[in-house]
């Protein structure tokens, strides 16, 4: 079995986990939304010296939680793309030191295919390939899972991703950070069909519609014009539970007819979710319900694994490991870098 000591510190989380496998034998997370929760959303500056100040002692309690020395630790594993630049080099330089001290290796991991790997965690006996449908903060695609590091991309937002629509049309709502489990909450409430809400589809140049990608920067828009209306109508007196239960429908309807074409299409009998929309009840409802006539296989993560966490980061790197792969100490924090690139982090 191949032990990591796993680091994640990609945005708003600190956090930490020993790994073996696919089993976790800590993950440690520091929030940081009450530091964030006064400018109602994350602030660069704040986070990386909030991860400057949580670092140790995240690291030190999972070390400490899993009963583990480093003689036991074979490798240390970092996320050091996408993100926050400032919040990624806490991580990556935290790690880097720690390798160098204790002679182990380093293995810098990709965000995403953390929350791919989440999976995994949620289902050990899980096996390429399959589907995945990541929805994470700024990020919402389709991805083909052949093997590790063998990916396939099928569909993306083309805009504003599905956490971000959330996050927007909270803020728009006057509902506070982090703003997508408030609306969740808000939408158990109320009437899905009170407003009806574009889907957003992305047209070709043949005039067809894309059949995977998506586009959620008009639903923001409109939902924006709606609550317009609305106040001239009701003044402050909005129906808030209903204008937050029509937006979930429109949000989970069309990412769930998006993943289960792609799934037909191409012939996956296993759909897996990852990112913190996973965590979203609605999607949860939608693709429960489009996907088990069909006889397709879901895979959703506990909800303690669908927002950023360490431990997915370690299984990730445990792949990684055993196919020989390592990160040099030259290791950078990358802000921007696609999940068919990540084969720069180690050299190939």
């Amino acid at each position: 079995m191949v032990c990591i000591l796993a680091i994640e510190t990609s945005c708003d989380e600190t956090a930490a986990a020993v790994v073996r496998d696919r089993h976790i034998e800590s993950n440690v997370i520091a929030s940081q939304i009450s530091a964030h929760k006064p400018f109602g959303g994350v602030v660069p500056e704040v986070a990386s010296r909030a991860h400057l100040q949580n670092i140790n002692g995240v690291i030190a309690t999972a070390m400490a939680e899993a009963h583990c020395d480093w003689a036991a630790i074979d490798a240390i594993a970092v996320t050091c793309a996408p993100g926050l630049v400032g919040s990624l080099l806490i991580g990556v330089t935290a790690a880097k030191t720690l390798a160098m001290v204790h002679h182990k290796p380093l293995v810098g991991i990709h965000h995403l295919e953390g929350h791919l790997y989440a999976s995994y965690l949620a289902e050990p006996t899980l096996e390429p390939p399959f589907l995945c449908l990541l929805v994470s903060g700024g990020h919402t695609s389709l991805i083909g899972v052949y093997g590790c590091g063998q990916y396939q991309l099928f569909g993306q937002t083309r805009d504003d991703a599905a956490g971000e629509a959330y996050d927007k049309v909270a803020r728009l709502l006057g509902l506070g950070y982090p703003g997508g489990p408030m609306m969740d909450r808000l939408a158990q409430s109320g009437n899905p069909d009170a407003f009806t809400l574009p889907e957003g589809n992305i047209s070709l140049a043949n005039g067809k519609v894309h059949p995977y990608d998506s586009s959620f920067s008009g639903l923001k828009t409109a939902v924006a014009r709606l609550v317009s209306q609305l106040r001239d109508t009701h003044g402050d007196n909005l129906p808030v539970a209903d204008i937050a239960a029509s937006f979930q429908k429109a949000v989970a309807h069309a990412l769930t007819k998006r993943a289960i074409a792609a799934a037909v299409d191409h012939g996956f009998t296993t759909l897996a979710i990852g990112g913190g929309v996973a965590a979203n009840s609605g999607l949860r409802q939608y693709l429960t319900a489009a996907a088990t006539p069909l006889g397709i296989r879901l895979i959703f993560p506990p909800l303690r694994l669908c927002t950023d966490n360490a431990a997915m980061i370690g299984c990730a790197a445990a792949d990684h490991v055993r196919q020989g792969e390592r990160s040099p100490l030259s290791l950078g924090a990358k802000s921007r870098l696609s999940l068919l690139e990540l084969g720069q982090l180690y050299g190939r």
